[in-house]
């Protein structure tokens, strides 16, 4: 009853819904989404790049393609995402003090972002995933947690930094 009662007092008064990573905030927060996002749009340039060396494109092909495509767009703006929440919601004043070329770096993040959704470079992916790299870095340094680089055990088998947990 209640729950029917909530459902017409919604539809009457019609507020917007609203979404949020966690505007609490929850104090969690990991670079490690963007970093597989940036790898995956690596990967996808690969396949992409792979699909471009055939002579000709079966509809099968086509199709994988339009899905390639997409999911790499998907996946560089997830990485950009990802930067945003936790320059936005964790990125403060000591932060900015510690690493003052901070905000420099998240746009120039959003940039390379970007630029993997306008095209298929390679080199523009690893310039994605250098630079989440490098904010990746400062962001556990600023945790006080060292971190160290290794290389991803899987395609396309890049460097990645990774918090050193004890």
């Amino acid at each position: 009853m209640i729950h029917s009662l909530l459902r017409g007092i919604d539809r009457l008064v019609a507020l917007p819904s609203a979404s949020a990573h966690c505007d609490i905030p929850c104090k969690i927060y990991d670079p490690a989404a963007a970093q597989i996002a940036a790898l995956s749009v690596i990967r996808f340039m690969d396949l992409i790049n792979e699909l471009g060396q055939k002579e000709s494109l079966s509809l099968a092909d086509q199709a994988l393609l339009a899905r390639l495509v997409q999911q790499k767009e998907d996946h560089a703006e997830k990485a950009k995402h990802e930067i945003r929440i936790i320059w936005g919601d964790y990125i403060k004043q000591p932060q900015r003090d510690k690493y003052p070329d901070i905000d420099t770096l998240v746009h120039s993040i959003m940039l390379a972002g970007s630029a993997c959704k306008q095209g298929i470079e390679r080199d523009k992916g690893e310039k994605l995933l250098t630079l989440i790299n490098e904010f990746a870095a400062a962001f556990w340094d600023t945790k006080g947690v060292t971190t160290f680089t290794a290389t991803c055990p899987y395609p396309p088998s890049e460097n990645v930094v990774y918090p050193k947990l004890d």
